[in-house]
């Protein structure tokens, strides 16, 4: 196998392993607050148990808005991905395993376990959005590239749901036991894979300058907010409307979460391939509007059958998305400033996670779940709308049929 392809493989297995991880806990979200303290509503952080399972995602997501562009710096900087990646694998394990024992010794107030979370992800962000800068570094076709990093980030989420629920009915503490240990894993198979960063070195200052040059990233990065958006929203409030609309408990909310994850992980790479050939204007433009019809739909399901067949329709259209969004990304992006360009793109993501943990928390705590799927979908929708200007005087089809390209 050519190394390209190798690492591609050994890549793809770190992100794959970083998203497992951290999918393992939102199933038994509710049970895991539960045992970190949650449980004694002394604050207004603990009122319910959506508040307290908002924050606890929100403390993570905050820590990777904050730090996901000092880890893309860090790299572009000294012309360097593994060493930072092992860094941040490593003490990612130890957040993750620090809750476990404070979840087991019960010292200290639910604000402090959410320091810790802040800490947890501000270093697992740095694994997770390295390697996908080294993916970007690889020949090959970036829709290829990206759709790799797309499966793996699907296949990820799609089995630690399922996998996060079977564990929490054995112990809420175990997915955060798991998931340490993954990501110590994941400090050794990283360092499989060649290190193709752009050897010279930059200030950083002129990497910064760089991707602010190009404020075409904005068409995906927007993307890339709203589409976090909606996978937030349906890790929170999805998991919560599920359980309470149809009564389901925490290892069948992890089934019908891979119904979406299923289909979302195993086309992205055939789809990522395609829009190499065909572009990336259709797979996300009219793929965002078919999405936000999808996540209505989910909403106005009548039964588990249903809603399951819907969110299977919206794991197709978000592959379709996905990969594309990621590749035009690369597409613009200059080669020595990927690790921030790509820090840009996760930081936008984080921030979508964010909003949809707390638009979709809050207004489903106010108005009810029907008006949260309206809200999140509509934006989804809205997105779509407006960018189609965007991508109309956006020149991309040199990049889209760049030498690199050719070759996928």
């Amino acid at each position: 196998m050519h190394s390209s392809g190798r690492d591609r493989i050994v890549l793809a297995s770190v992100v794959f392993a970083v998203l497992f991880s951290q999918l393992l806990l939102y199933p038994g979200i509710a049970e895991l607050v539960g045992v970190l303290g949650a449980d004694e509503p002394t604050s207004p952080l603990t009122e319910t148990t959506l508040d307290a399972s908002m924050w606890f995602l929100v403390a993570e997501f905050a820590a990777y808005v904050a730090f996901v562009g000092v880890w893309g710096i860090a790299s572009d900087v000294t012309g360097r991905r593994t060493p930072f990646i092992v860094l941040g694998a490593l003490a990612g394990a130890v957040g993750y395993f620090a809750l476990a024992v404070i979840a087991t010794a019960g010292t200290i107030p639910f604000e402090g376990v959410l320091l810790v979370r802040i800490f947890q992800g501000a270093m697992t962000v740095g694994a997770f959005s390295l390697t996908m800068t080294m993916l970007m570094d690889l020949e090959g076709g970036h829709g290829r590239n990206m759709g790799a990093a797309g499966i793996a980030i699907g296949l990820g989420a799609a089995t630690g749901a399922p996998v996060g629920g079977q564990l929490t009915t054995i112990d809420p503490r175990a997915p955060l036991v798991a998931a340490a240990v993954l990501l110590t894993v994941v400090s050794v198979l990283v360092t499989l894979a060649d290190d193709r960063a752009p050897s010279h070195r930059r200030r950083a200052k002129a990497i910064i300058s760089s991707v602010s040059r190009r404020p075409a990233l904005s068409i995906p990065y927007a993307f890339g907010f709203v589409d976090r958006l909606t996978a937030g929203f349906f890790a929170l409030v999805g998991t919560l409307y599920f359980q309470d609309a149809f009564g389901v408990d925490a290892a069948m909310t992890g089934l019908l979460l891979a119904c979406f994850f299923a289909p979302f992980a195993l086309l992205q790479y055939p789809l990522g391939k395609l829009s190499d050939r065909i572009g990336r204007t259709i797979p996300i433009v009219v793929g965002s509007l078919s999405y936000g019809l999808g996540i209505l739909a989910v909403g106005v399901a009548p039964t588990v059958p249903v809603a399951a067949a819907a969110m299977l329709l919206v794991g197709v259209l978000g592959a379709l998305i996905s990969p594309a969004t990621m590749a035009l990304v690369t597409d613009i992006a200059d080669d020595s400033g990927r690790g921030v360009a790509m820090a840009g793109f996760n930081l936008a993501g984080s921030l979508g996670f964010l909003g949809g943990f707390l638009i979709g928390g809050t207004v489903a705590s106010n108005w009810g779940y029907g008006y949260a799927f309206l809200i999140v979908g509509g934006l989804e929708i809205l997105i779509a709308l407006v960018a189609v200007p965007a991508f109309l005087h956006l020149s991309i089809r040199e990049a889209r049929f760049s030498l690199e390209g050719r070759d996928a």
